[in-house]
């Protein structure tokens, strides 16, 4: 069977980035930031996307590249030893499974952003019943929206890598940096909006050293470049062999860390925007209102406050959310399909839609059972299985997979790979440092 593979570098880069740039950046960075002291978390969130993330993608990069495979098979073939095999198709299994139940709660929340981009136009039309539906929390809202969430990136998934996924990342990256740049430029020039900016950039250095910042900046530079689930190892299998990883590596994370800063540019000044109009930014704590509270009471009550204006930078909004949160989901999907299609020789477009289903049913037992559910499969999805998965993948690729089939592997895309920091300082990086770091963040969770 004939791999799909990226046709071009920057394919690569929107599809990698696509999927590194999620809803959890475009929420979750800025309200850590507001509750972190601002600009320390800011800092600290890009050291560390660089001292660790980088590492560990490029770990699933090589990976993934060297196998030309899905995750199992991928950590199955670069072991030599029964109990190396064995572990790798337990973490490959986990990978698969992680990534499938964070689809599950993920297309509940994107169904929102659906539903909430839907509201303006029926406001406008004056179907007043549709637009308190839309916007309410229901059972019903929820199951139809998370639904037709899932089918979209079915849809995009069951055309494979060419004609699904990079042909959408292509279309869908652009259109969200433009959104994201014009709501920047408009929000910036309302009033309160220089509070917001204030808080956003000027650091409080005395945070720099609050374990909580650091826990905090770390989780949110892993999580946010789709780490350890097995997605950018087999987005690194579909790379042409000519590629440079390290480049293509660094870009990635150059674009997500990028995306993850305009975000904040955008939601601190808009919730200070929204102050000035009335609307309460401050939660009983003391601490800035933020999640889904955010999302979907503080910005809402702000564009509510603009008047005509507001409905067009409402729907902009949400627009921008749900292209974020479509182009995260494809990679999702994009792991366990690549199993049933490489190891269970399933055809690509039966194997998308039976996973999409099975992960809808899931999806419905979260919605009916939402209070303890929904927040319970989000700590042990992100908190705890994508720190150990990402772990046992830097394992595997400082101690396990052998260092001259790594080098010859970049070596195919940067022959003076040899002389230059990165082989310097990765190898050993990625097998000590690493496993280290992410045990000790993996610690202070609990």
């Amino acid at each position: 069977m004939q791999r799909g593979q990226f046709s071009s570098r920057l394919a690569f880069i929107f599809a990698a980035s696509g999927s590194a740039v999620g809803l959890g950046n475009i929420w979750g960075f800025p309200t850590n930031a507001a509750e972190n002291g601002g600009a320390a978390f800011v800092l600290m969130y890009m050291i560390l996307a660089f001292l660790l993330a980088y590492p560990a993608l490029m770990a699933e990069l090589i990976i993934g590249r060297h196998t030309r495979s899905n995750m199992v098979n991928a950590l199955q073939s670069i072991s030599s030893t029964a109990a190396a095999k064995l572990t790798g198709r337990l973490v490959g299994i986990g990978g698969m499974v992680t990534a499938s139940l964070i689809l599950c709660f993920y297309s509940i929340v994107a169904g929102w952003m659906l539903a909430f981009m839907l509201e303006p136009l029926a406001s406008v039309v004056g179907l007043s019943t549709l637009s308190s539906w839309l916007t309410d929390f229901s059972l019903g809202r929820n199951l139809a929206f998370a639904g037709l969430f899932i089918s979209l990136t079915a849809l995009v998934i069951s055309a494979g890598v060419e004609q699904g996924i990079e042909r959408w990342s292509q279309r869908l990256m652009p259109s969200l940096f433009v959104l994201l740049v014009g709501l920047i430029l408009y929000v910036l020039t309302q009033p309160g909006a220089m509070q917001g900016l204030q808080h956003y950039l000027v650091p409080d250095f005395s945070q720099m050293s609050n374990p909580n910042l650091i826990v905090s900046a770390m989780g949110q530079a892993f999580f946010s470049m789709s780490l350890g689930v097995g997605t950018m190892l087999i987005y690194g299998s579909y790379i042409r062999a000519d590629e440079n990883l390290p480049l293509v590596g660094t870009l990635v994370t150059l674009t997500d860390t990028g995306v993850a800063f305009l975000a904040g540019l955008l939601v601190l000044p808009a919730m200070f925007v929204a102050q000035h109009l009335g609307v309460t930014i401050y939660a009983e704590s003391g601490s800035l209102i933020a999640g889904p509270d955010l999302i979907f009471q503080v910005l809402p009550a702000l564009f509510n406050s603009m008047g005509s204006t507001g409905l067009l930078v409402g729907l902009a909004f949400f627009v921008l959310m749900s292209i974020a949160a479509v182009t995260s989901s494809i990679s999702m999907l994009e792991v366990p399909v690549s199993y049933a299609v490489e190891a269970r020789k399933m055809n690509r477009v039966k194997a998308t839609w039976l996973i999409a289903a099975i992960v809808f049913a899931i999806s419905s037992a979260i919605s009916f059972n939402f209070d303890s559910l929904f927040g319970f499969v989000i700590t042990l999805t992100t908190e705890r299985a994508q720190p150990l998965l990402s772990m046992f993948l830097c394992i595997f690729a400082g101690w396990i997979f052998h260092r001259n089939s790594i080098l010859s592997e970049i070596r195919s895309g940067n022959p003076d790979v040899e002389q230059g920091l990165f082989w310097k300082i990765w190898p050993v990086y990625v097998k000590f440092f690493c496993p280290l770091l992410i045990l000790l963040t993996f610690a202070q969770g609990f």
